[in-house]
């Protein structure tokens, strides 16, 4: 390995002064904070120019995944997770025992007719 200061690593070919300070302009920004239900708080730049109704009340944090929202003192709610159902449960919520005996009963029959019993 060479011994001895090398001016140009770290940097583009042409690429002008160190820092590129003069590589484009940096749009004015506004700054908004958002919390969760945790305390935790993250922060959205929007463009200054947009309009207050376009920029968004409730967002999901990024880190706990929870919705957070623009008051502080008034986070959203966690949200709560609901446990995973299988096709029987959701089944069973819309009928009712005698509704289900009733149409066990018309399956079992057709299923018979169809085999000659």
């Amino acid at each position: 390995m060479a011994v001895g200061g090398n001016a140009i690593r770290g940097t583009r070919v042409g690429s002008g002064p160190m820092g590129e300070q003069d590589h484009g302009h940096q749009a004015d920004r506004l700054a908004v904070s958002y919390w969760d239900a945790l305390g935790n708080e993250t922060v959205r730049h929007y463009a200054a120019d947009v309009a207050e109704d376009e920029i968004p009340d409730m967002i999901d944090h990024p880190h706990s995944g929870l919705p957070a929202g623009r008051d502080k003192d008034n986070p959203p709610e966690m949200s709560r997770n609901e446990p995973y159902k299988t096709h029987l449960a959701y089944v069973k919520e819309r009928r009712t025992d005698e509704e289900a005996e009733e149409l066990l009963g018309e399956a079992l029959q057709k299923v018979r007719e169809r085999r000659g019993q």
